[in-house]
């Protein structure tokens, strides 16, 4: 059981790949593993992390060109080495010195240079994720819409006279939003800091709607520290309002409602607006649809399968003339994810 352990703990010393204090951990798990005298962990320049005293005239950087171009493992006592195939590409190579040159224990190296190997690629699946959710927050902090900007600095506007203690309010409201939008602080943020711009975000709608906008929010104390993707929820309160409420007569109503499911976090936004047809919302998450309406969305339905996997994608209930539910449903904890 204590190999088995190692071998789990080596992803997570590889998990930022070869070099630096990460690698050179795994060298000397890997050393323990063979009860070897001496590990090299090479990428493709060179000996990146090492453990132990390699034999004195020990060519390693002779070796690495020989498995470099054979691309399998080489006995060459007193070193074995075999390669790091990464995405079934040539990444490095593993190389062990002691007594590990016969056939059983070759073979033993040459395990453990898989798993290296699928250590390697996860760390290198992990921070593509990482650069397209990063990519995606750049998108959607970009794309705040000047149609919104306009409207609410007109509404602050039309109540400098009739209302200048709103219109303060208003323009401190906009402050706010503006500053939390545009933060660069980091990629997560907790469900209160969220629930804080939303709820700016609708104060400045309802002025804008003469308070024909009806603003319901509940959210459970206990999911209020809970850390989720920055720009999560407040891009959907948007679209709703926008997309759903806009364009309804009358008055409307928008609820925000979040709450503990066992290990996770739901977030609940609704609108009783216009709604739209099911094929319609399925094609916005897809990456499809009018591009002005799907972009936020879509967006956020890319980064949270990005951050948390397939499964925490949005889930979107709608239909013509009956509002829209959608429906965040995250892990209350995930290693990696904290607001700061």
């Amino acid at each position: 059981m204590a190999g088995l352990r190692e071998a789990r703990l080596l992803g997570q010393d590889l998990r930022h790949g070869l070099h630096g204090s990460g690698g050179a951990a795994a060298a000397r798990r890997l050393r323990r593993l063979l009860d070897a005298d001496a590990v090299v962990l090479a990428d493709l320049d060179g000996p990146a992390a090492e453990a132990g005293a390699l034999p004195p005239g020990s060519d390693v950087r002779a070796v690495l060109d020989e498995v470099f171009n054979r691309g399998r493992v080489l006995r060459q006592p007193p070193l074995v080495a075999a390669p790091l195939l990464v995405a079934g590409d040539l990444a490095g190579a593993l190389v062990v010195a002691g007594d590990v040159t016969g056939e059983v224990a070759a073979e033993d190296v040459e395990e453990l240079a898989a798993l290296v190997a699928e250590a390697l690629d996860n760390a290198e699946l992990r921070e593509a994720r990482a650069r397209i959710a990063a990519a995606d927050l750049r998108t959607l902090r970009a794309q705040i819409s000047p149609h919104f900007l306009h409207n609410a600095l007109a509404v602050i506007a039309a109540h400098i006279r009739s209302d200048p203690a709103r219109a303060r309010r208003l323009l401190t409201d906009f402050a706010d939003y503006l500053r939390y939008s545009f933060s660069t602080k980091g990629d997560y943020a907790t469900v209160a800091a969220e629930l804080q711009a939303i709820q700016t975000y609708l104060e400045l709608q309802r002025a804008r709607f003469d308070d024909r906008l009806e603003v319901t929010v509940r959210m459970a104390p206990e999911i209020l520290p809970v850390a989720i993707p920055f720009l999560v929820v407040q891009p959907i309160v948007e679209n709703a309002v926008r997309h759903g409420l806009e364009r309804k007569s009358g008055r409307g109503h928008i609820a925000v409602s979040g709450f503990g499911e066992g290990a996770l976090c739901v977030i609940e936004i609704e609108d009783d607006g216009v709604g739209m047809e099911p094929e319609l919302a399925r094609e916005i998450l897809a990456g499809g649809g009018p591009e002005a309406r799907g972009v936020g969305l879509a967006n956020v339905d890319r980064r949270l399968r990005t951050v948390y996997g397939p499964e925490y994608g949005l889930v979107i209930e709608t239909a013509l003339g009956s509002g829209t539910r959608v429906v965040v449903r995250v892990p209350r904890y995930k290693q990696g994810v904290v607001a700061e």
